[in-house]
């Protein structure tokens, strides 16, 4: 399957973004979905994850009760809201796919996933 993330931007600290991961290539409802972020000098992070079915959604600690993470098996589309955002979220933000929800939300770089995104870069100024 093919990701194609899209939505960043440069922000201000307490500002809303929306970030888009369109796939393409395969049966998009079959896998759960991530949302992974890179910010410069740091590993890459789990930021949520989403079931296949929608029905089950993980987040990092550091971004729950402010982002949001939502698909739609019809539009091949997984959304990330980010609400409140930080100058500490400021990195490059992938979208992740694999067959494995556990996979995705214990992902910490010890096995590859199904197939990631082009990454789309989040910048919040203070």
């Amino acid at each position: 399957v093919q990701l194609q993330a899209s939505g960043g931007g440069l922000v201000q600290a307490g500002d809303f973004l929306r970030l888009s991961c369109t796939a393409s290539g395969s049966i998009f409802s079959s896998y759960a979905m991530g949302w992974f972020r890179q910010a410069p000098g740091k590993e890459r992070e789990f930021v949520a994850a989403i079931s296949w079915s929608g029905g089950s959604t993980t987040y990092a600690d550091s971004v729950k009760g402010r982002f949001t993470v939502s698909r739609d098996n019809a539009k091949n589309t997984v959304w990330l809201e980010m609400n409140n955002l930080k100058p500490e979220d400021t990195a490059v933000y992938y979208c992740a796919e694999d067959y494995d929800y556990w996979r995705l939300i214990h992902y910490s770089g010890t096995y590859s996933l199904g197939s990631w995104g082009q990454g789309t870069q989040v910048t919040v100024s203070s």
